[in-house]
């Protein structure tokens, strides 16, 4: 489309012709009163496709992130398909990620992970081994602060280095962000879209990281008033009783009929609205 209308600009920029060597001014003059209703004719032409086709370009990818001035973040999908979320947030020990995605692969089960910087140049064969068995890969921001406490510059700088950290270690480039706490201003949502990246929540969280046991984790997921079609889950790796619960976890969606899948593949890139309470529509 934007080809087409650099073609059509450029042709309509042509229609005016040149003045030719040796020709005088009063010549000159006449050639372009005799060829100015076609000339015009033409121009008009042009600016209304150009016109039509720029009204047309916003239209195929027009999303809005906003509800009545406030930036939303994803928490959840509405989509009929019975799929759902699973997310790790690592930003503290490894000692468990070898045991996770161990059974995320028997499972046949791709996750997402949000990373902060701090894990990942702390713990980067464990970043290789999640990009190899195929996993999402998301932004956690360079360390656990509340961004909403730091001014854009701050936002942005730490956002970035994050990401370069990643996409040097391993050529991926990052497209999905999660605050730290989940703690967000209009300022840090605004920050990350400019990063390049969707900020992702969640709408069930499995609150493994206040080590109630294994019991805890499966009842706050499982049993969740808000567990539906389209639900982000939240766990943590490095978390005392996450490993322990996740097969269980990944059996007991599974058998209320879910299918299990990182946040990439359920998520709208284009064509979609926001909710006021997260949820991400499409158009």
């Amino acid at each position: 489309m934007k080809h087409d209308v650099k073609h059509i600009l450029n042709r309509a920029a042509g229609v005016v012709p040149k003045r030719a060597e040796g020709q005088s001014g009063e010549e000159y003059r006449r050639m372009l009163l005799a060829k100015g209703i076609w000339a015009m004719a033409f121009a008009l032409a042009a600016l209304a496709i150009v016109k039509g086709a720029l009204a047309a370009l916003p239209g195929s990818i027009t999303v809005s992130s906003s509800v009545n001035g406030q930036e939303i973040p994803i928490y959840c999908v509405k989509t009929d398909k019975k799929q759902v979320a699973l997310t790790f947030e690592a930003a503290g020990g490894n000692s468990d990620m070898e045991r996770i995605l161990g059974i995320l692969e028997k499972h046949g089960i791709h996750a997402t992970f949000f990373m902060t910087g701090g894990w990942v140049e702390n713990y980067p064969e464990d970043v290789k081994a999640i990009l190899s068995a195929g996993h999402d890969m998301g932004n956690q921001s360079e360390s656990i602060k509340n961004m909403s406490q730091l001014s854009s510059a701050e936002c942005l700088e730490d956002i970035q280095k994050t990401h370069t950290r990643v996409q040097e270690l391993t050529g991926y480039d990052m497209t999905l962000f999660r605050p730290p706490y989940g703690d967000y201003d209009n300022k840090v949502i605004s920050n990350a879209r400019e990063c390049g990246y969707f900020s992702v929540m969640w709408d069930v969280d499995s609150y493994d990281w206040k080590d109630y046991g294994v019991d805890a984790i499966l009842k706050n997921v499982l049993e969740s008033g808000n567990l539906g079609n389209g639900s982000i889950i939240r766990c943590h790796s490095g978390a005392k009783y996450t490993a322990d619960a996740l097969d269980s976890l990944i059996k007991g969606l599974e058998k209320q009929g879910y299918e299990i899948v990182p946040v990439s593949q359920m998520i709208y890139y284009e064509k979609y609205h926001m909710r006021e309470d997260g949820t991400q529509v499409k158009n």
